[in-house]
């Protein structure tokens, strides 16, 4: 008897916590939803007080202004289809907090909505967390068209402080998706860093409907592990899908890889490439699988991989593979000296007070360490159609090593290049160009099973 009763409390005790959990409506705290009234104090109330049972923040249908919000640790932040939270326009909304951003640990206003050193937390449902960023667009075009006379335009990006939508930080066990719209993101859209366990599953981004925002990346994983993206739907002005894994000398410091990633069944309809590595590569990055990824132009490339002779970094155990391309730019796009005005920092001479990140930016790394090796990359089951088929450069003393493409079924304009490529085979390959070209290679490549010309 006594032992059934001690197995019946222990039951009751460990079903205690979800008997608890419960539902918190923003409205019970303060929250407006007129789109107005600044419901972030009532938000967050509403969050705190769903910590203390595991429970979920609802909301009635309306439009929410809001600066940051954090969702702690079991919380649930549902909102349903005909919710929005529509983002603040003044930057003092979002608190300055220790972060990364663009490769480097600094101080940055935090995002709109955040899981920030929390465990479990859930943002889910088929309403909108809508960014209002064209003033923060507007305000970097200015700072930008400032710097970029004075040699600074590496430094705009940085400087011009931006909120992103979502930020996922040193967390773990987050999920996002359920049919959520994000858009009109002030910066990155989903910033997913030093975190583990994460899944996103059943979103749409949107960044171009007010205006072309500059750097409106998708979702970014960054020197993060153990990650799913599913089922995205993708229309931004920089990278749609992205690994990154940090920049140059800070991100040598911190020497995290992004590792143990699957991106699958997206779609992009805008972005820089279907999906991208880079040019963030000081960290590494290992086992990374992307399947049933459709890019539509305007999307430039199909697959890119970009870093500079600063970054330093590695990838292995890639695979890439059952990608859909539609009139995109170019198919294989890898470029180890990308966008040299912002990859390369110099501070002039002229400047003497600046902020301790600068020096981050400008501090020299040498070749041995600053060029990215990527070896052991497949790449198989491409089709669709393209201007060029393959523009790919790095360093003949450092080549791009041990890279396997098979069954690509491509017709395109012009067959492209491949420059600085060891062990690199083809097979089952069918490339049908409008201007009859063979692939260009350099002397000293090691590329067989594809019809070939050398420079």
């Amino acid at each position: 008897m006594n032992l059934v009763r001690c197995i019946a409390v222990s039951g009751l005790i460990a079903l205690a916590p979800l008997a608890l959990a419960k539902d918190y409506n923003v409205s019970a705290y303060g929250a407006k939803g007129d789109g107005k009234t600044l419901d972030s104090p009532a938000i967050q109330k509403a969050i705190d007080a769903a910590m203390t049972t595991g429970g979920t923040v609802t909301f009635a249908p309306g439009v929410y202004l809001s600066g940051s919000i954090f969702v702690k640790s079991g919380v649930t932040l549902k909102l349903d289809k005909g919710v929005t939270i529509l983002g603040s326009q003044k930057i003092a909304d979002y608190p300055m907090m220790p972060t990364r951003v663009a490769g480097i640990e600094m101080t940055w206003p935090a995002a709109l909505v955040n899981v920030y050193e929390q465990k479990n937390a859930t943002i889910t449902g088929e309403g909108t967390i809508d960014g209002d960023g064209k003033v923060f667009w507007d305000s970097y075009r200015t700072l930008r068209a400032d710097y970029e006379p004075k040699g600074l335009r590496w430094a705009s990006d940085y400087d011009a402080r931006r909120p992103r939508l979502v930020a996922i930080f040193k967390s773990e066990g987050v999920k996002v998706g359920g049919g959520l719209l994000l858009r009109r993101s002030g910066f990155w859209t989903l910033h997913i860093c030093y975190s583990h366990d994460v899944e996103v599953d059943g979103i749409t981004i949107r960044n171009n409907d007010d205006g072309k925002g500059p750097s409106t990346d998708g979702v970014d994983i960054d020197s993060s592990k153990k990650v799913l993206v599913a089922h995205a739907d993708i229309a931004v002005n920089d990278d749609a899908l992205c690994l990154k894994a940090g920049r140059d000398s800070d991100g040598l410091r911190v020497n995290r890889p992004t590792e143990d990633v699957v991106l699958r069944d997206n779609i992009v309809r805008a972005g820089a490439a279907g999906v991208t590595f880079g040019s963030e590569t000081s960290g590494g990055f290992r086992n990374i699988e992307a399947y049933n990824i459709t890019a539509i132009s305007p999307v430039p490339v199909g697959i890119l991989f970009k870093s500079a002779h600063t970054r330093g970094g590695w990838g292995e155990d890639i695979r890439l593979h059952d990608f859909k391309l539609q009139d995109v730019a170019v198919a294989l796009r890898v470029t180890m000296n990308w966008n040299p005005a912002y990859s390369y920092a110099t501070i002039p001479a002229s400047i003497k007070n600046y902020p301790p990140y600068w020096v981050a930016l400008s501090t020299p790394v040498p070749d041995e360490k600053g060029i990215a090796h990527f070896h052991d990359v497949h790449i198989w089951n491409i089709s669709g159609t393209a201007k060029t088929a393959f523009e790919v450069d790095a360093y003949a003393k450092y080549p791009l090593e041990r890279f396997k493409l098979d069954h690509l079924d491509l017709d395109a304009g012009k067959a492209g290049h491949i420059a600085d490529a060891k062990d690199w085979t083809f097979s089952d390959i069918k490339l049908k160009t409008a201007d009859n070209s063979k692939v260009l290679l350099t002397e000293s490549d090691h590329v067989t099973g594809i019809a070939t010309t050398e420079k």
